[in-house]
């Protein structure tokens, strides 16, 4: 199964991809606390682009974590849920977040001590 070649790591390989970027796991852990629209999302998640936030929700309704539901008005409203498989996601993101802030110091520690014996190697 570690075979790169192997069509389900290429699979697992493309899920991680998809859902462990940035954008996708802040954009799943927003909408755990439910349902928004676009504009919702652009000013809980200030750091991305319009381009990138279209492009993360489409991603995440493509692979069935993200609902998109147009309400005709005017102009029209456009809202973004998570599905059952998009909140089955948040126990194990919530779980790396968690992981994440709890080794934080630890990781930069490490991250400092290396670069400084790299510097002194250079030197």
């Amino acid at each position: 199964m570690r075979d790169p070649a192997n069509p389900v790591c290429r699979t697992i390989s493309a899920l991680l991809q998809r859902i462990g970027d940035k954008w996708s796991l802040l954009v799943v852990q927003t909408l755990g606390d439910g349902p928004r629209r676009f504009n919702e999302l652009r000013r809980e998640i200030p750091s991305v682009s319009q381009r990138m936030l279209t492009l993360t929700l489409r991603n995440l309704e493509r692979d069935g974590l993200v609902n998109r539901t147009v309400t005709p008005s005017i102009p029209p409203r456009v809202d973004y849920e998570l599905t059952a498989l998009g909140h089955s996601l948040q126990k194990p993101i919530c779980g790396l977040v968690s992981w994440a802030m709890e080794h934080a110091d630890t990781i930069h520690a490490a991250q400092a001590r290396f670069d400084g014996e790299r510097e002194a190697e250079a030197a």
